[in-house]
């Protein structure tokens, strides 16, 4: 008789979600176990500059893609966005929600701040504070719009062990702002600029692609990245400022978790299908600490949700240096009043209001320059608050900023669905996408 011919089965690989939680669950376990040896070691010493290694290859290969992917993506948007009769109802509703989402984040940091009371609760020496490098003022925003050239680049010169290092780095706000120009011109240009467009198009295609596959490598970013920091921040930090890192996490996972979910179900929007297709771009967010590097990723689930790229590539790049509830809002709010508490100098109601007005506008003052920090300074100088107290913050910013950053990545998904469901673009979060059909 002839022998049985079974068909091989083939090996299925779990869905990219899990091979993401995979990665995550893996990366914790190797920070946690080189934390647990001699730090001194070959073993340890080579391990962390492994993770170190992988995890900023891959921050770079997202951040490489977003000077051209921004520029080309926005051209394009700002074309097609002239076929839609409600071009300007869409910008406006934007930068509404953008607001509107802000006020709810910084309303929640205020009254978190009001109750735990962390600067009442903080075991750090008052004379370890010291005024940050970087200080935000508002005529940094001014001088922000201003696009130094046409990706917005910019190099600096420092010195590591003797050795002069040169790092480029780019303001996304430029690109902006230097791409809708362009996508303006062509648009009043006409026929004539038609080759252009196209051009500019396919160019946007091709970095799709790219993106598509480095997306593809995020389960082995997500391990490298969570190894890296545990190894280089852990946890320990905390127990000095454990009330004011309570009450910015607390914070986060209100909005995260409550006033999303909650803001989604008012616009018949599923919460549970906008948080699985969403969850890759907010871990990403939450390990690289970089809205800017996640943004790629950013606007890949955006359009999945059901935002028609023509809109997500305005939206996006746009949110991902304005729209951030975790470091301009919930953040400096509680940091604000964690340094008033601190020093015992009491807030009148109109300085809470300063605050949210701050939170609500000075995101935008900051766009383009990095860290919380620069937010958090530029609302104690508007307060009158002694900036000395961000110093007493930084030693735990890392671990903080790996939480705001999801927030505000979350948040810069949220605003275009709902937007997108409010003016009946598509049906967002629970059918297929429906794409703004271009002129070009």
């Amino acid at each position: 008789m002839p022998a049985d011919t079974a068909t091989p089965t083939r090996l299925r690989l779990p869905g990219f979600g899990a091979q993401v939680i995979i990665g995550m669950v893996l990366g914790l376990a190797a920070g946690l176990l080189v934390r647990g040896i001699d730090p001194q070691s070959d073993a340890a010493i080579g391990a962390t500059a492994t993770f170190h290694t992988i995890a900023q290859i891959f921050v770079q290969l997202l951040r490489t893609l977003v000077p051209p992917l921004v520029f080309t993506a926005i051209i394009a948007s700002v074309s097609a966005l002239r076929g839609l009769d409600n071009a300007a109802r869409l910008v406006a509703q934007t930068l509404l929600w953008f607001a509107i989402t802000a006020l709810i984040a910084v309303s929640i940091g205020i009254a978190l701040g009001l109750v735990i009371q962390p600067g009442l609760h903080a075991g750090i020496d008052r004379s370890i504070a010291q005024t940050p490098a970087s200080v935000g003022g508002w005529l940094d925003f001014l001088k922000g719009l201003v696009p130094a050239n046409y990706l917005g680049l910019s190099a600096a010169t420092s010195l590591e062990g003797g050795k002069a290092t040169t790092s480029v780095s780019f303001n996304v706000l430029q690109i902006i702002i230097a791409a809708v120009a362009i996508g303006a011109a062509a648009v009043r240009i006409g026929a004539k600029a038609e080759p252009f467009l196209t051009f500019v198009t396919s160019a946007n295609l091709v970095l799709r692609q790219l993106l598509r596959w480095l997306i593809a490598l995020t389960p082995i970013g997500s391990a490298a990245l969570l190894a890296d920091a545990v190894v280089n921040y852990g946890w320990h930090a905390l127990s000095a400022l454990g009330a004011f890192a309570g009450a910015v996490y607390a914070g986060l996972t209100v909005v995260l978790f409550v006033v999303y979910p909650a803001l989604l179900a008012l616009h018949r929007i599923s919460p549970r299908r906008f948080f699985a297709v969403a969850w890759p771009a907010i871990q990403i967010g939450f390990l690289s600490r970089s809205s800017v590097g996640t943004m790629p990723v950013t606007e890949e689930v955006t359009e999945r949700l059901g935002v028609p790229r023509a809109y997500s590539a305005f939206a996006v790049p746009l949110g991902s240096t304005t729209k951030m509830d975790g470091c301009a809002a919930i953040y400096p709010a509680i940091s604000a009043i964690f340094v008033a508490q601190f020093y015992g100098i009491a807030l009148a109601p109109s300085d809470y209001v300063l605050i949210a007005f701050v939170s609500v506008i000075g995101s935008a003052a900051t766009a383009g320059l990095t860290g919380a920090v620069v937010m958090l300074t530029l609302t104690l100088s508007t307060l009158g608050l002694p900036l000395e107290g961000a110093g007493l913050l930084l030693a735990i910013d890392p671990i903080l900023d790996m939480g705001r950053t999801a927030v505000n990545v979350a948040g810069q998904v949220l605003v275009p669905v709902i937007v997108t469901r409010r003016l009946g673009l598509a049906d967002v979060g629970d059918a297929p996408n429906k794409q703004i059909k271009a002129k070009y």
